[in-house]
């Protein structure tokens, strides 16, 4: 059993700090993009932030993917079923932090899931269906609010500061408010991201919800500081050019509907709501066909698009081996489970 379990905490903790790399790395992007952060500074903010918001609003989404997706008893009869889970996503995430694709974590680790509550026929596919909504909406919701803020709000609130405050004050206003807005954002991300890595070992009663945050905080932390500079150079300064008060309306949004979507029990994509916020802007700022054009945007929508297909075949595919090959038999024999 302790062998087994040191493997799945180790697993967690590892997707946890990709995670960290990835998702929450581009929660700071628009910022470090707007260049009001160092990539030092950003990084830091993560840490902490995400930490925080693990372990305060955490619960909702980690009592979803533990326990609403796939009722915990179908995988608390098959450990090696959280292991297939775990290695799905840990092997997406990595390859996206090396090609440096800010890749929807969630999407690898929900489909996971449901590929494997698939083969069980055991999937919840209310609560399924009810994330995929929330797959689209919420990115469009954020593009849209920033298209229309870039639109028609960007230009007329410049003017309205440049006229009743000094370029001194406007420039004090807008440090003040994208200090905010980031460590907001931060916090979303811990507090529903932290689930991606710990939502099954805690569904599962290994460990508890708490030492659960605890690990995929601290672990997300860690890879934000160690490898997150990666990610924010691509969606900071790859897709368009993001200035103070476009950073602020991209990390709001995004951490409005982040927290909503927490509370709610939903886990969402971080990565994929911000940085179709900063597409909005974009489409506004340069218009439709150069944004579509743009590689960087046309690389990201191919990798959101097929990492959910891949990783519920092969959710699918490895519980059928799993099962096929009896390697719970082989686990029960020589872990004693």
């Amino acid at each position: 059993m302790d062998v087994i379990l040191i493997t799945a905490i180790v697993l967690a903790a590892f997707l946890a700090l990709n995670i960290g790399a990835n998702n929450s790395a581009a929660s700071m992007a628009t910022a470090y993009g707007a260049g009001v952060r160092t990539k030092k500074q950003a990084v830091i903010i993560i840490a902490v932030f995400a930490l925080l918001g693990a372990l305060i609003a955490g619960a909702p989404v980690v009592n979803t993917i533990g326990r609403d997706l796939v009722p915990s008893e179908v995988l608390s009869s098959h450990i090696g079923l959280v292991l297939i889970i775990f290695v799905i996503a840990s092997v997406f995430v990595t390859w996206a932090n090396v090609a440096k694709i800010p890749i929807a974590t969630t999407h690898a680790i929900v489909c996971a899931i449901a590929g494997v509550g698939l083969y069980s026929s055991a999937l919840n596919t209310d609560k399924f269906f009810e994330i995929l909504v929330w797959w689209v909406a919420a990115p469009l919701v954020a593009w849209i609010i920033n298209f229309l803020l870039a639109k028609y709000l960007y230009f007329k609130t410049l003017k309205f500061l440049a006229e009743r405050y000094s370029e001194k004050s406007i420039n004090r206003i807008l440090m003040i408010m994208i200090t905010i807005s980031g460590t907001f954002l931060a916090f979303s991300a811990g507090a529903n991201n932290s689930a991606n890595a710990v939502g099954p070992l805690v569904g599962l009663g290994l460990i508890g919800s708490y030492q659960g945050a605890l690990i995929a905080g601290v672990a997300m932390g860690v890879g934000a500081i160690l490898f997150g500079g990666r990610v924010l150079e691509t969606v900071g300064k790859e897709i368009t050019e993001i200035c103070i008060l476009r950073a602020v309306s991209v990390e709001f949004t995004g951490a409005g509907l982040i927290l909503i979507a927490s509370f709610s029990g939903i886990p969402v994509s971080i990565a994929e709501i911000i940085t179709s916020g900063i597409i909005g802007f974009s489409c506004a700022q340069q218009g439709f066909g150069v944004t579509a054009r743009n590689r960087h945007v046309i690389r990201i929508a191919f990798f959101w698009i097929m990492i959910p297909f891949v990783a519920i075949a092969l959710g699918y595919g490895l519980s059928s081996l799993y099962f096929t090959y009896n390697v719970g038999e082989f686990i029960t024999m020589n872990f004693g489970l």
